[in-house]
């Protein structure tokens, strides 16, 4: 067995600033050390299920010794961009996500995909985190992958201001879940990635100053999603 295989976005990729210490290192990242497994990341900041499909997937079978696998875990976490964007097509996020989580199945022993939180982005995503989700769990089921809830994630402590990113402990919660599921299918853990960091210590001023940049973010990203809806109410035409 090869170990872990990860497609996805900028999620799954990782990478950031450090958090009281802790690197922001990715959620299958964490996963893998924690399963005592060799990782194989193709993850990339900012892509879609096509580009998933389109260029992870033919970049892994040109660059991979072994691209029939078998691999341990194969993980999908991706839909972030796609129901952000303009161009939601369902129909179309279905089909992507049947051929991605079949991709994975044929060379894996386990395929992990994961659903979307519902508070995603700001402004909010909205009604389209619970399609897509609907999507991936019924894609999953169908294709016997496992699946990871986080449409409850969120929190100061786990997500960036911008409700999209998870923050350093937000992937080390990822993982946690993760891994739970895999537990529960006879994947059992060696350790956990909670043991695994050592955060640097939590003084009332480093809490305080942390508290204030939270602040100053998340005010600077709600008055920009603001001007956006302004602007984009500005620009529909009237109704009849």
């Amino acid at each position: 067995m090869l170990g872990v295989l990860a497609f996805g976005d900028s999620i799954t990729n990782g990478g950031g600033e450090l958090q009281w210490g802790v690197a922001l290192q990715s959620w299958a990242l964490w996963t893998a050390r924690a399963l005592g497994l060799p990782y194989t990341p193709y993850a990339t900041d900012g892509a879609t299920l096509r580009d998933v499909l389109d260029h992870q997937i033919p970049a892994f079978e040109r660059r991979a010794d072994a691209p029939a696998g078998p691999y341990d875990v194969g993980c999908l976490y991706i839909g972030t961009n796609d129901v952000r964007g303009f161009d939601w097509d369902p129909l179309a996020y279905e089909r992507g996500m049947r051929e991605g989580l079949e991709f994975l199945g044929a060379r894996c022993e386990r395929t992990l995909t994961a659903t979307i939180p519902l508070d995603l982005g700001r402004p909010r995503a909205g009604a389209k985190v619970r399609d897509a989700n609907a999507i991936i769990e019924r894609r999953a089921h169908a294709t016997g992958a496992l699946v990871v809830d986080l449409a409850g994630f969120r929190g100061r402590r786990v997500l960036m201001a911008d409700h999209v990113h998870p923050t350093a402990f937000g992937q080390v919660a990822i993982a946690e879940c993760a891994l739970d599921v895999l537990a529960r299918d006879g994947l059992a853990p060696r350790t956990r990635p909670s043991e695994l960091i050592l955060p640097s210590e939590s003084t009332p001023w480093r809490r305080l100053r942390g508290d204030a940049t939270y602040a100053y973010r998340h005010a600077k990203v709600s008055a920009g999603a603001a001007a956006r809806r302004s602007v984009s109410a500005a620009r529909r035409p009237p109704r009849a």
